[in-house]
């Protein structure tokens, strides 16, 4: 994929990031008070709340690609190479899946009452 492709999606990212974070925060202080947000009961029961979750989901797919693209950019950047920079992208790759798959997992977990 050619690089300016790859920014593109580094920019579009961070602003979809920005915007749902944003709605995160405002949903968290609007409710009730940020101390009562954060209690157990309060917390599993966002998760089990179908569109907060699916919208957890979707931070977590943005932070994830934005962060993980935005260390391979650093990387190569440090040191060019064909064949490094293979190993960045496909490590970041690798990565990034795994972070997701695992945040996936315990979203999925908590909104089905595995906790």
């Amino acid at each position: 994929m050619r690089e300016s492709i790859i920014m593109k999606i580094h920019y579009g990212t961070a602003l979809g990031a920005v915007v749902l974070v944003a709605v995160h925060v405002l949903f968290r202080i609007t409710m009730m008070s940020y101390g009562d947000s954060l209690q157990y009961e309060n917390v599993i029961a966002n998760y089990k709340f179908v569109p907060y979750a699916i919208m957890l989901e979707l931070i977590l797919v943005l932070l994830s690609v934005h962060g993980f693209n935005g260390l391979r950019v650093i990387l190569i950047e440090l040191k060019q190479g064909r064949s490094y920079e293979k190993a960045v992208t496909y490590g970041c790759l690798a990565a990034m899946a795994i972070l997701i798959a695992y945040g996936s997992r315990t979203i999925l977990m908590t909104s089905m009452g595995m906790t």
